[in-house]
């Protein structure tokens, strides 16, 4: 292949690239399905094991935060659609605006959780030498904020790793001259980017709705 072709020297096309790219993605993503599933598997032991103290607990975090924050990732993953489809189509412009909103939804969903972090931290609730928890065993209730803070955390980061991809891709997209190689690239980070909004779809009823009364 030439230096300026979008082919890597060690594939035979285009075609062959892609599917090596997407099989790695895949790969990829489903090894972040163990590491989540292990953490969904814990918090769910426990919330069995202690049923009445992580209700009490959970009815610490914001559920109006976390609905909206569901609603961002979800309108996220719609123009992360749009932007797929824009760099399939080579359509430069379309492209750099659907990358920069879907960062921009990323933003939000991450200032959003610094706020609800930032309530529960000044209420106490962070599991350090400060935690504070009366209604029910502080103990057990710590557990509900170790896993609280560890889930949400970890999936924060992967929030904050997409958004500062999307913006390196919608540069990219701003200074290439061929959309080509960046077509593979951009239907990788989408698969990137759906897989967290599905695990913050399966994170907010677990940790915000089960068993909730207020």
């Amino acid at each position: 292949m030439s230096a300026e072709s979008p082919v890597a020297h060690q594939f035979e096309d285009a075609a062959q690239q892609r599917e090596a790219a997407t099989l790695g993605m895949w790969v990829f993503l489903a090894t972040e399905v163990l590491f989540f599933g292990a953490m969904f598997l814990g918090y769910t032991v426990y919330r069995l094991k202690y049923p009445e103290v992580f209700r009490m607990a959970s009815e610490h975090t914001i559920i109006v935060i976390g609905t909206i924050n569901t609603g961002i990732l979800l309108l996220s993953s719609f123009t992360m659609v749009l932007a797929v489809r824009a760099a399939e189509f080579k359509r430069r412009m379309a492209l750099i605006a659907f990358l920069s909103v879907t960062a921009l939804f990323g933003i939000a969903f991450l200032v959003l959780k610094g706020f609800e972090y930032a309530h529960e931290i000044n209420e106490g609730l962070f599991p350090g030498s400060h935690f504070q928890f009366t209604e029910a065993d502080p103990y057990t209730a710590r557990m509900f904020f170790y896993l609280y803070f560890l889930m949400t955390g970890v999936h924060a980061l992967h929030v904050t790793i997409g958004v500062i991809m999307l913006v390196i891709f919608a540069l990219r997209a701003m200074l290439t001259l061929k959309l080509e190689r960046l077509s593979t690239a951009v239907d990788l980070l989408g698969l990137y980017w759906h897989f967290v909004d599905i695990v913050w779809v399966f994170l907010f009823p677990l940790i915000y709705l089960v068993d909730r009364h207020s």
